[in-house]
């Protein structure tokens, strides 16, 4: 195993992969994703380039990796965007060509579903991006939300750290994709409620791993892209988030709990919890209901953390992962979280 290294970024003028190795939502919910595209052509002057099956559901596993082959291999192509997530990559990370994409490192942005090839690059040795997917981020409905810009543009184009900053308000409550009249307005939002520290008494820096809670259970389950030799993760930055399926806070207890017993948890140094997603359609929770699911989420983290870890600096409610606005966190790349000064600094 390597350590993950930056591959190089594209500039403006250049072309982009967009695919959809897990769910071709874009299919059947084009809106979102025309907007997406739209926006990667104006706000960030690249060119987007679709796949064959960026827009075909039902696409095999196989479909999906020569897809993702094709994209890595080209060398006209400088990035690689998932347009979406999805419930399924784990099938296609065997059908991967390690060596090939290693000879052609380029950065990869995605999530949710993507933690599997996130996870997958670490081990290949790419740093890659936790977020930005083109029909959630880049097609927001009424324009990007400015911090959600401001962090992809600074991860897609540019090199160097990048201050993370609590959001000045939020949202997690989603409109009707198929709808044309959801996207004639900007969604509404709430006010922010900043961060909350715990063993705030250290500074800490080091490559980041971790990504969406439920896919690492299933790669924890089917024995995926978890290293060895956890040493690797020694003095690490830990990152973590939850689905719009809204895992109760016993489920994400538990999942806690068996990388404790795997041996991660310890590992790490620090842990950046993502603001936990409390609404979704199938669970319309109130304000107050989402606090409560929100706060028992907390506690569950928290146990299991005082259980396997009890020393690691946390910090609840960055906005990471299924909320709005989101920061790009670097999969592999370097965090430094200063608890005494209140401040995340991470590194594209």
């Amino acid at each position: 195993m390597t350590t993950p290294a930056y591959p190089p970024k594209p500039v403006p003028g250049d072309r982009v992969a967009v695919l959809s190795p897990s769910a071709a939502l874009p299919g059947i919910l084009p809106l979102p994703y025309e907007l997406g595209l739209e926006r990667l052509r104006k706000e960030y002057g690249l060119e987007p380039v679709e796949y064959p099956a960026t827009r075909r559901m039902g696409s095999t596993p196989q479909e999906r990796a020569d897809d993702i082959h094709a994209a890595f291999a080209d060398p006209g192509i400088k990035a690689v965007m998932a347009s979406i997530g999805g419930d399924d990559q784990i099938t296609v990370l065997p059908l991967l060509d390690r060596e090939l994409i290693r000879a052609n490192p380029k950065p990869f942005f995605g999530y949710s579903d993507n933690t599997n090839l996130l996870a997958y690059l670490w081990n290949t040795g790419i740093v890659g991006y936790h977020g930005a997917s083109v029909m959630c981020e880049l097609g927001r409905p009424g324009a990007m939300d400015p911090l959600t810009a401001e962090s992809v543009r600074a991860a897609l184009l540019t090199s160097g750290e990048y201050e993370l900053r609590p959001a000045e308000r939020w949202r997690d409550v989603d409109r009707d994709w198929a709808d044309p009249a959801t996207f004639a307005s900007e969604p509404k939002t709430r006010p922010g409620t900043g961060w909350t520290w715990v063993n705030a008494d250290r500074v800490v820096e080091g490559r980041s791993w971790g990504g969406c809670v439920e896919i690492l259970a299933w790669l924890l389950m089917a024995d995926r892209e978890i290293p060895r030799d956890l040493s690797v993760h020694d003095g690490g930055v830990l990152f973590l988030e939850t689905t719009e399926e809204l895992p109760s806070g016993e489920e994400v207890f538990r999942v806690l709990r068996s990388m404790g017993e795997r041996g991660l948890l310890r590992r790490f140094s620090a842990l950046l919890m993502g603001r936990a997603k409390t609404w979704s359609f199938e669970s319309p929770n109130s304000p107050e209901e989402g606090a409560r699911y929100a706060a028992e989420q907390r506690e569950a983290v928290l146990r299991a953390m005082e259980a396997y870890a009890p020393d690691t600096t946390i910090v609840f409610d960055v906005d990471l992962g299924h909320t709005d606005p989101q920061i790009v966190i670097p999969y592999g790349g370097v965090i430094r979280v200063d608890g005494p000064a209140r401040r995340i600094t991470v590194t594209y």
